[in-house]
């Protein structure tokens, strides 16, 4: 029982180690980032497929879900495109570090969205989040554009993650991503020649060098086997444990990005001590967290 748990802690660390190489993959790929998330959410779409059909899993969705999974697939195009763009503009590590804001998004956006009580400790960890980004924006001015994408990155992840939450008690994970990454794919699809048009430049089908070991690598291992491991890891450990795992994928991210293109993502140190507030902001939210539940739960309820 033990060595299974603790395989399974081990597979949970791979899954998120993946993830954190997602933004190197988008710096290896000589695609920009609107066709990259094309190829990227098409093959993601096609591999779905292709697990559903042996699983024997059926595709119907009632038209009105239909149209619900679909929008959720435009705001995870556009979260992809942003978070791309952002690491193309500046660097994997700058890149990370304002995707590292996500889980704190997401401590005001459900409330708002769910119509629950926003915590204090989360409006004190979001302020904590923004003394960490000023003094990135002190002291590496040169990356503001990149960062400012991230964090928009982050804001359109933590929407999509939200109204998945939503749609999960309705739908196989599998449906809900066959839909999601169609409509993410067709919106990059949409958007290629207006694109194209304003930025002047030829659309770039074309993949060059390694490329297709990259897409396929992002595609199929860091889309569709992580997104199906981590259905499956849901199933056996604590959604607690998942959650505070997840936070370390920046700092998985910004280690290996240091490790493979060495000089080009060396920052300031301003900047490691802006993005370390920022991860111990993030990591320590789901400990808070779990203790305001315990304490709530444990408080007599009011007549």
């Amino acid at each position: 029982m033990l060595a299974s748990t603790l395989k399974d802690y081990l597979l949970l660390h791979f899954i998120v180690l993946i993830w954190g190489f997602t933004a190197i993959l988008g710096l290896l790929i000589s695609l920009p980032s609107l066709e990259l998330v094309f190829y990227r959410t098409l093959l993601a779409a096609l591999g779905v497929a292709v697990v559903m059909g042996l699983r024997k899993e059926s595709l119907r969705v009632a038209p009105k879900d239909l149209l619900k999974i679909a929008g959720v697939g435009v705001l995870i195009s556009m979260h992809w495109i942003f978070f791309f763009w952002s690491a193309k503009v500046s660097t994997v590590s700058v890149c990370l570090a304002g995707m590292a804001t996500t889980s704190l998004w997401t401590a005001f956006v459900d409330p708002l969205i769910n119509k629950k009580r926003v915590k204090p400790f989360e409006v004190a960890l979001g302020l904590l989040v923004i003394s960490g980004l000023l003094v990135i924006f002190q002291f590496e001015s040169g990356y503001w554009l990149g960062l400012s994408m991230a964090l928009v990155a982050a804001f359109l992840a933590t929407l999509f993650s939200v109204f998945n939450g939503r749609l999960s008690g309705l739908h196989s994970p599998y449906q809900i991503t066959f839909y999601e990454m169609g409509a993410a794919s067709l919106v990059a699809l949409a958007f290629l020649p207006l694109y194209s048009y304003l930025d002047g430049t030829a659309i770039q089908w074309a993949w060059k060098g390694m490329d297709w070991l990259w897409l396929l690598i992002l595609g199929g291992l860091c889309t569709v086997y992580a997104f199906s491991v981590s259905v499956e890891l849901m199933k056996r450990l604590p959604v607690f444990s998942i959650n505070l795992t997840i936070n370390l994928e920046p700092v998985y991210g910004i280690l290996l990005a240091v490790l493979i293109f060495r000089e080009k993502e060396k920052m300031t140190q301003q900047f490691y001590l802006g993005t370390g507030i920022i991860l111990v902001s993030v990591l320590i939210y789901p400990v808070l967290n779990y203790w305001n539940k315990k304490r709530n739960a444990a408080l007599p309820e009011s007549s």
